[in-house]
């Protein structure tokens, strides 16, 4: 019988999930609402393979299928996906198809509303080093549909893992399963922090082995009733989480893992708590999947798994040194797209600062935010559609040290002008908001961040 599959999507992960069908014997539609995508090559070769690329079309139950593909990005509660579910037509998403062409491979699955593209590129990096053929995919590095078709497959597959991917991966059980942390976030499309949480907790009750950030307030309080048996970590040594008892945590400025001494924490050239916290997982990671040499170094520290550690360059767009200008740190930290992860970021850099931020506001609670601006921030230059409520919310708690400049371009210019005179130690780019407004994601608004500081401040 022929199988018919529309590929939801004309991103990264759409193009690789209608290669990979194809591949498998399907025939394949891939569609877009974009009606003009900027992808002529990525076109070219979806054709070339048979595949019938629909641009400006959007899913509708007249687009018969025996299986639709979803792209991370396309809402799960669609009303034409759950019409389609409703006719048991078989809707998954592009991590759900990959993981059916690689189950026989393990996985580490990698979720958190923050943290979890550093702790996805650190624990690869770690396993690569140790040998192993790991690639990071998902929100980072390739589509996971693409190590499906790569050569040579992967040993493991190291993924980062979104609630959007998550709730669209029913199957989906990867042999460890990373949580890093939790705190509203997209609650426009889960609506609920119950939902949300439920939705990433589905990822780890299908792992086989769990590790949980046991210095999140939220995993410590919530968790620990759904994953009895799951392996905790904390940078505040083996007592800071009691009653809980850590897997991995930091003592005298060592890593341990269940009292193995095993790199130094300052092996990890990233600095701030967030990212030790982070150094954890991934090590935990290696050490349950069994990464550690056979012979240890003196003092029994691991060569393989602090190599992969101290080689381990970072990840663009999180607390990304750009350049230093007569004294002046420029930091692009345009991954920061949340008050959670913008309150991180501005604790983490040298302080005080200059603070731009602003782009398409989200839901959230931002006490915590607000509270390190006044603490860290000499000026904060406020961009894009959320500028003119952060200014009134700025103003509100007592903080005047504020300018509504509105794009990017302007605040990199105002902020060379008026750094000297501030005597800053750095400018931060930590928006707290999406990019959506002005950019297409996250990604592109770092890069212009970059490109403007380079071309300004050579």
């Amino acid at each position: 019988m022929l199988k018919n599959a529309h590929v939801i999507g004309l991103g990264k992960s759409g193009i690789a999930a209608a290669h990979l069908l194809v591949q498998d014997g399907w025939r394949v539609v891939i569609s877009d609402r974009n009606p003009a995508p900027d992808l002529p090559e990525a076109i070219a070769a979806l054709e070339a393979a048979g595949i019938t690329v629909q641009l400006g079309h959007s899913f509708t139950l007249a687009d018969a299928a025996n299986l639709v593909v979803v792209s991370p990005g396309v809402p799960w509660d669609l009303p034409a996906l759950v019409a389609a579910r409703d006719q048991a037509w078989e809707v998954i998403g592009e991590a759900e198809l990959a993981w059916r062409a690689l189950k026989d491979r393990p996985w580490v699955g990698i979720t958190g509303t923050n943290g979890k593209t550093t702790t996805t590129a650190l624990t690869a990096a770690i396993f690569q080093a140790a040998g192993r053929q790991a690639p990071a995919c998902g929100n980072i590095g390739y589509a996971a549909c693409d190590l499906a078709l790569a050569q040579p497959m992967p040993d493991w597959v190291i993924a980062e893992l979104s609630s959007y991917q998550i709730e669209a991966s029913s199957t989906l059980a990867p042999r460890i399963g990373l949580w890093t942390t939790f705190t509203p976030d997209h609650l426009a499309r889960h609506h609920t922090l119950e939902n949300y949480f439920s939705i990433k907790a589905s990822l780890l009750h299908r792992s086989d082995q769990v590790v949980l950030n046991g210095d999140d307030p939220y995993l410590r309080a919530h968790a620990p009733h759904h994953f009895p048996d799951a392996h905790w970590t904390s940078i505040g040594g083996r007592t800071a989480i009691a009653p809980l008892t850590p897997y991995a945590y930091i003592e005298e400025g060592w890593v341990h893992v269940e009292g193995r001494r095993i790199l130094a924490a300052a092996d990890l050239r990233m600095g701030g708590d967030h990212n030790r916290q982070n150094l954890l997982l991934a090590v935990a990671a290696a050490c349950l999947a069994g990464l550690e040499p056979s012979a240890m170094a003196p003092l029994g520290r691991s060569l393989t798994i602090a190599t992969g550690v101290a080689q381990f360059p970072g990840v663009p767009h999180r607390l990304e040194t750009v350049l230093t200008w007569r004294g002046i740190t420029f930091i692009n930290d345009s991954k920061a797209t949340n008050y959670d992860a913008a309150e991180v970021g501005l604790t983490s850099v040298p302080a005080p600062t200059i603070l731009i931020a602003g782009g398409e506001a989200k839901e959230g609670n931002d006490t915590a935010w607000i509270r390190a601006i006044h603490q860290r921030a000499a000026q904060v230059l406020l961009i894009g559609s959320a500028a003119h409520a952060f200014a009134q919310r700025l103003h509100e708690s007592g903080y005047r040290a504020y300018d509504i400049v509105e794009t990017l371009e302007q605040a990199v210019t105002r902020s060379a002008e008026i750094a000297p005179n501030l005597k800053v130690k750095s400018v931060l780019l930590s928006p707290a908001c999406a990019s959506f407004d002005q950019y297409p994601n996250f990604e592109v608004r770092g890069d212009h961040f970059r490109q403007l500081c380079q071309a300004l401040l050579p």
